[in-house]
């Protein structure tokens, strides 16, 4: 971690930190960030500091949290236009393979798979919806 910026305050700091990997694309669109523990001890601050961080990043639609998944980094960001009838829109969640699934990947059913929908939509209507699937790799 670089030295602290004099005058902003340590959130703000780590904020633009990780706005800095997303954008770079250290962290690509739709990965999942580094676990709250994972960052305290990275940039040695406490929790709620990195819960701050956090904060920023989800208003300017940069991340956004699923509630016992964690944060994942957009794919597009909410503020760079305020045409939503128009785009692509992409999320990622961790699934169960059913046995469809468990048989093209030769893994067992149940065993959790990473599922990144994308949604294309022109003019409200919706164009396209591709779902891609991979194995969950482990962080450690």
């Amino acid at each position: 971690m670089p030295t602290p910026h004099y005058g902003l305050p340590r959130y703000r700091v780590i904020a633009d930190e990780l706005r800095e990997r997303i954008e770079s694309g250290a962290i690509p669109p739709g990965a999942l960030l580094p676990t709250e523990s994972a960052m305290t001890a990275e940039f040695r601050a406490a929790r709620g500091t990195i819960r701050q961080a956090i904060a920023v990043l989800r208003e300017t639609g940069l991340v956004s949290t699923e509630h016992g998944r964690g944060t994942y980094a957009n794919p597009h960001r909410q503020e760079d236009g305020p045409d939503e009838d128009s785009g692509t829109a992409t999320r990622q969640r961790q699934v169960a393979a059913d046995p469809e699934l468990a048989t093209l990947f030769a893994v067992e059913v149940g065993t959790t798979l990473v599922e990144q929908q994308s949604v294309t939509r022109t003019d409200g209507a919706v164009e396209a919806v591709a779902r891609v699937y991979r194995l969950l790799r482990a962080t450690q």
